[in-house]
């Protein structure tokens, strides 16, 4: 079997975790970012924020190497928008490997990151976070699902999931093959999603990639 065909038969390894988890891993640092990244990072002037952007571009460094087996400094996705033409943002992809997807989230102190074969989303949010303004809403959840989360005592937990969940969508191209796994981190406070077509049979709320279970399951148990 080639390195494509081994590629399109694993799961999608996608990993969530605190920011202060990732930035504490010695071999994940700044020097790995492209220049484009740390002309990014040099933009953003609140402290806090500018940590969750390069965790999460650390993260998904760490998902790509463990996937694929390359070096670290070699697993940087692109990121190019189709749009305006410009490269630094639109969806990340890895050069030299059009079959696989990659996906980053960031959120208040939290990041994760997916990678598999096919289109890939993830996202993730503080469980405390309440989604809105209601435009906002209607421009990526279907009205009815708005309408059923209206009508529960308190809609804020659920309209928090479907966010992820359409979020998680949208990043991966929102095809309808796609499927879709949601959980509550309850050790980290964090709502996750991942949507894909392959099966996403390791999800990790650690860092420590345990070899993937059957399909659907996380070896070490999202949290709560």
């Amino acid at each position: 079997m080639d390195r494509q065909d081994r590629e399109k038969s694993l799961p999608v390894l996608a990993v969530v975790a605190a920011t202060g988890e990732v930035l504490a891993r010695p071999e994940l640092h700044e020097g790995l970012l492209a220049p484009w990244e740390r002309r990014r990072l040099d933009r953003i002037r609140v402290p806090a924020r500018r940590d969750d952007v390069l965790a999460a571009r650390l993260l998904v460094r760490l998902c790509v190497a463990r996937f694929t087996g390359l070096p670290l400094d070699a697993s940087g996705p692109e990121q190019h928008c189709a749009e305006c033409g410009r490269d630094g943002h639109g969806r990340p992809r890895l050069d030299g490997r059009p079959g696989l997807g990659v996906s980053i989230s960031h959120a208040d102190g939290l990041v994760a990151a997916a990678v598999g074969p096919g289109p890939v989303g993830v996202d993730v949010e503080p469980a405390s976070r309440r989604p809105g303004p209601p435009s906002a809403l209607r421009r990526l959840l279907p009205e009815a699902d708005l309408r059923e989360a209206a009508a529960r005592p308190d809609p804020g937990p659920e309209l928090l999931r479907l966010w992820v969940r359409g979020e998680a969508l949208f990043k991966a191209g929102g095809g309808t093959g796609l499927g879709l796994l949601e959980w509550t981190d309850g050790a980290r406070e964090a709502v996750v999603a991942v949507a894909a077509e392959a099966p996403v049979a390791l999800f990790t709320a650690s860092l420590r990639f345990p070899d993937p279970g059957p399909a659907g399951t996380a070896p070490d148990g999202p949290g709560g």
